[in-house]
């Protein structure tokens, strides 16, 4: 019998997104799964859609935050009433291959992982194909991740039997990388499925998109989730922008 896996999607006003990426997991191969989201008081559509989708399939939950909290709020709440004992993370703007979950339980099942991670291309806000993958250095160390985030949050699935629900401070930005880091701090290395399993929308708007608050934000984890002085903090964050800048380049395929 195959394990159920716990998807977990905050939504925000994600009404011109949120059928695609609800779709993509209708069509997954693996068909054990629940799929937790927890909307963030969205004031468009984003919640009328959901209940469309969850009306037709029991496996769609829905949990209605009475007020904006942010993301990371949003992705707890949704852990926390997560059953699986897989979690897996999925952006409501982003889309899973539909072999994605078969591939990579399969995966964690033949290599006796607990943690596993893969490749991912890369559209614009319109579902524009852009011709690249990202991929990453395999095996991935925690000292390669320290320095660069290559785990993509949509890609990530992690044993919450081995592992417990791994739920981070709320108020901090860049909650994926210091989930990851949790992890790796504990298994030391982590192999990722090597092929392209999911598309990451590359938005205008978003975190990632602005170098200025991607800066910010990474400098924060090396401040306050590992507890660095200032000085020593800003030397790592060298070494990071290097690491992403140039280093991460080499993973990065035009197709």
């Amino acid at each position: 019998m195959s394990e159920l896996v716990s998807i977990i999607t905050p939504t925000f006003n994600a009404e011109k997104y949120i059928r695609e990426t609800l779709q993509s997991v209708l069509n997954q191969s693996y068909q054990n799964w629940e799929m937790i989201l927890a909307d963030d008081a969205s004031t468009d559509q984003t919640i009328s859609i959901i209940e469309e989708f969850a009306q037709k399939d029991s496996r769609i939950k829905l949990f209605k935050l009475p007020e904006n909290r942010g993301n990371g709020f949003a992705r707890n709440a949704a852990l926390k009433n997560a059953a699986g004992k897989y979690i897996a993370y999925l952006d409501a703007d982003d889309l899973w291959f539909p072999e994605k979950l078969e591939k990579q339980i399969h995966f964690l099942k033949a290599n006796n992982l607990h943690f596993t991670f893969s490749f991912y291309d890369s559209i614009d806000e319109e579902g524009n194909y852009l011709n690249r993958t990202v991929e990453s250095p395999n095996p991935l160390t925690y000292k390669q991740l320290f320095f660069c985030n290559y785990v993509g949050n949509l890609t990530a699935i992690y044993d919450a039997d081995y592992f417990g629900k791994i739920i981070l401070e709320t108020s901090q930005k860049r909650q994926d990388w210091r989930i990851w880091l949790t992890i790796l701090k504990q298994i030391k290395t982590a192999k990722p499925v090597p092929e392209s399993l999911a598309f990451y929308r590359i938005r205008k708007d978003s975190v990632s998109s602005s170098k200025f608050k991607l800066i910010r934000h990474n400098f924060d984890v090396y401040r306050q989730f590992h507890g660095y002085n200032f000085v020593f903090s800003v030397l790592l964050m060298i070494r990071f922008l290097y690491t992403q800048l140039i280093v991460k380049r080499r993973y990065i395929k035009k197709i």
